[in-house]
């Protein structure tokens, strides 16, 4: 969802300082670019080459004169001149290096590196202070440089057998960069507290602003552009991990190179550059860190990926004398365009990318997303440490003000590090205008809205998973419900539904009421009454939000279901720190819906009555929470997960039958590779004590129909299903099992034809107690373990593929075709495909 937002803004919305120079460093023997060469203005304003050798520096002051300096060439100073846009600097080699860093005969990189690490504990922050807090300014903006926009109109000419003819004139980069000249594209203003006590930090969002938003874009203010810490074991960098160049194994991962010797805050550090050892470039972090010296503390990191889009993270700091200790002071974040081999096609639009062109093709024409990028600079003040701090509410890793977004304009004249500029004060005026005029802010929170399942209609919101369904029970399901939201009432809600089979010609409700108690922890009282029918032996976490779906693969295919008349009482809350957590009371009345008796005892069942308590929880410990005006939001999410649920029958409590508990879990765990590359693992486990009926046992959710012949049994994959396996095959009172997918990156087969590989494999085991205690349906049990294997191409032609899957093992079917099993598979992806 936040790449969604991001990209929304970079399509649908489609820092220039008072002086800049540009240009290239190259070798002037052999006409190589040298990355990473240092260059200073007169006025003392530094930056680096990029890994190409190029290079744009800014300063509020006239540049006059820049000096290029690179380990083992001579050092060069240029004038600069006011009608000259574009240097190109070539460095003579010395045949003296830089000496004045020698040990023996290894890299010097290494021992500067190695001392780094060891002293890590020493000038890491969060480890030598007792406590810091500050507060900071964050200013992020979507611009472009008008300077490097061709501005011209041009003509289009098309040809045909006949020649070639003048078709239209094409304004667009005139238009861009008029627009562009006097406004960025989209702008957003934060001033934050950042508290810390030597156990936690916590940012509390005081003010902010967002252009054509009256109110905040959460995924935006969560976004996590760049570690916090230098020091971490791991470097976050656009919501993705890599493993520091200072990490304890860093010298496994990375090479280092020292550069130069720089002077900072007065001190003498090295200039280490930095890269990741794989070969292909934007398989990993680069950059250079500035050492001091003396304390081998860090001075300042330059951190950079490059793929389809180049990133990069600066991080700068102050030195404290009488602590001994860099303190982290700004942070600049930028993402420009950077290559790929298919264009990315976006909410109608497409951004177009390069690629890897042969030398006699031409360029196509630069369009807007060319020259777009994103800028994030924050700046740290008013900082104390070593003082006494209490922090509020401390369960929440960021929390929003509730008045934060109706902050007044002597605010952020008193917050603000520097003035808005007349481009800064012109976007929020335009952006305010045009999100009123396209309703982009409305259109945003549908967009939103339908993701999770619902269309809003004034004060109720429509539930599209209740529009429309099919099952081989009741055929095709009609039906209608929602519920209400916040223009309602944030405080109370009503919700329900009201569906009809087609086949079983019968009628489904509910109706329910809840009262939220506490506002800071999200807790709500709830009641309810239903009506409805549920899939046997199904495994249903309270705690879990039935996910939207355009379609249930699964439920298509079901045909066995119990019918349950229910009373519900629940309390949902979010008061345990990464904890939800619902209780409920509920006590049912079941019907099975197919040919079933329960014999307890030789008391025979054919309906039934329980009265049940249930304890349900979603743990998920790495993941950050965000405390906003309206709830809690998770705004890191983060594996692993763990999902806990304890189910007890109360006795003799509104005429129940029977005696039992069931204890389920699940843990999830995801791994995004920095390759592009993902795994995924899912281990579920669940057991049944005392006496509980079939219909509320395990079913390992099966997804394979019994037909004859394969072509016949194909349907739609599953998200976690077990493709091999029968629907009503096989039944436990208690299992486990464990689930392994990899998804490989998209391999190009044809021009439009791209599809990603999945390997998939699955086991699962069981018993089932008493089995002769459940009448009328014939099942086999797990007891010797089930076990599968396939390979998914998915996303091969509109989010369509194909999977296909193997039994073995002990439960392999004599007939080899029954074994095998072909699903077509369907992966919505709404930002980029």
């Amino acid at each position: 969802m936040k790449y969604f937002i991001l990209l929304f803004f970079f399509f649908t919305l489609s820092l220039q300082a008072q002086f800049q120079a540009n240009g290239i460093v190259k070798d002037a023997t052999t006409q190589k670019t040298l990355p990473f060469a240092s260059i200073i203005t007169n006025d003392g304003s530094n930056t680096i080459s990029d890994v190409d050798g190029k290079f744009s520096i800014t300063s509020k002051n006239k540049i006059t004169s820049i000096t290029i300096s690179y380990i083992g060439y001579f050092k060069k100073t240029i004038t600069v001149e006011s009608t000259q846009i574009f240097y190109k600097i070539t460095l003579t080699p010395n045949v003296n290096p830089l000496n004045e860093v020698l040990i023996s005969n290894v890299n010097p990189a290494l021992e500067i590196i190695k001392k780094a690490i060891q002293n890590k504990s020493k000038n890491n922050p969060e480890q030598k202070l007792n406590s810091f807090e500050f507060k900071a300014y964050n200013k992020l903006i979507v611009t472009a440089n008008p300077d490097s926009i061709n501005g011209t109109i041009d003509s289009v000419f098309v040809i045909n057998p006949f020649g070639k003819h003048f078709k239209k004139m094409d304004s667009t980069d005139y238009k861009f960069k008029q627009l562009i000249k006097k406004q960025h594209l989209f702008e957003t203003e934060k001033v934050s507290q950042y508290q810390y006590n030597n156990k936690r930090l916590k940012e509390t969002i005081l003010g902010t602003r967002m252009a054509g938003f009256k109110q905040p874009v959460y995924e935006i203010l969560t976004f996590n552009l760049q570690s916090f810490s230098i020091y971490d074991s791991k470097y976050e960098l656009f919501e993705t991990k890599y493993n520091s160049p200072i990490a304890n194994d860093a010298l496994k991962d990375y090479n280092f190179k020292l550069l130069d010797t720089i002077v900072i805050n007065g001190r003498n550090t090295f200039m280490i550059h930095f890269k990741n050892k794989k070969k292909k470039k934007e398989e990993g972090l680069e950059g250079i860190l500035y050492i001091d010296q003396n304390n081998y503390g860090i001075a300042k990191a330059i951190m950079r990926i490059r793929g389809i889009l180049n990133i990069s993270g600066i991080h700068e700091f102050q030195y404290i004398p009488e602590e001994q200790l860099w303190f982290p002071t700004q942070k600049k974040f930028k993402i420009v365009k950077g290559t790929n081999d298919d264009d990315i096609k976006i909410l109608g639009g497409t951004i177009q990318f390069d690629g890897d062109y042969e030398e006699n093709l031409k360029p196509r024409k630069r369009v807007e997303s060319d020259y777009v990028y994103v800028l994030s600079q924050t700046t740290n003040f008013d900082i104390e440490y070593n003082t006494p701090i209490v922090i509020k509410k401390p369960i929440v890793e960021i929390e929003l003000k509730d008045d934060a977004i109706n902050k007044s304009e002597s605010f952020w004249e008193k917050y603000r590090t520097d003035s808005l500029d007349s481009r800064s004060q012109k976007t929020y005026l335009s952006l305010d205008s045009i999100s009123i005029k396209k309703r982009i802010e409305s259109r945003l929170n549908l967009g939103r809205k339908i993701l999770s399942g619902y269309l809003p209609i004034k004060v109720w919101d429509l539930d599209l998973r209740k529009i429309i369904s099919y099952n081989n029970y009741e055929g095709l399901r009609l039906g209608i419900g929602g519920t209400t939201n916040d223009d309602f009432s944030r405080k109370y809600r009503l919700e329900g539904y009201s569906a009809y089979g087609l086949r079983d010609y019968d009628f489904k409700y509910n109706a329910g009421i809840g009262a939220r108690v506490d506002k800071f922890s999200n807790t709500w009282i709830s009641g309810s009454y239903t009506d409805d029918l549920r899939e046997i032996a199904s495994i249903d976490y309270a705690i879990e939000k039935r996910a939207f779906k355009i379609y249930d693969p699964r439920s298509i295919n079901f045909s066995t279901f119990y019918r349950y008349e229910q009373w519900r009482m629940s309390l949902e809350t979010k008061i345990i720190p990464k904890v939800e957590s619902i209780l409920v009371f509920s006590n049912s009345f079941v019907t099975p819906k197919f040919d079933y008796t329960y014999n307890l005892n030789g008391t025979l069942y054919n309906t039934y009555t329980m009265t049940t308590a249930t304890l349900s929880f979603k743990w998920s410990p790495f993941s950050d929470y965000m405390q906003t005006p309206t709830g809690r939001i998770e705004a890191e999410k983060r594996y692993p997960k763990f999902t806990f649920q304890f189910t007890q029958s109360i006795p003799n409590v509104l005429n129940n039958d029977f005696s039992f508990t069931k204890i389920d879990f699940k843990g999830e765990y995801q791994i995004n590779h920095l390759d592009g590359q993902r795994t995924f693992l899912l281990f579920e486990a669940g057991r049944a004590f005392g006496d509980l009926p079939l219909p509320h046992l395990y079913n390992t959710s099966p997804n394979n129909l019994s037909q004859e012949t394969i072509f016949q049994r194909i349907t739609f994959a599953g998200k976690n299903s077990f493709e091999t396996m029968y629907f009503n095959e096989f039944f436990s009172s208690e299992f486990m099992s464990f689930q392994f997918k990899h998804g490989f990156n998209r391999i190009s087969i044809f021009k439009n034809i791209k599809p990603a590989i999945d390997f998939v494999t699955r086991m699962a085991w069981g018993s089932m107690r008493n089995p002769e205690a459940h009448i009328g349906l014939d099942y086999k049990t797990l007891n010797k373990g089930f076990f599968e294997s396939g390979i998914e191409l998915n996303q091969i032609y509109n989010g369509f593929g194909i999977g296909g899957y193997y039994r073995y093992g002990p439960n392999h079917l004599s007939d080899i075709k029954d074994n095998i099993a072909i699903k077509l598979t369907f992966i919505l992806d709404l930002s980029i495909y």
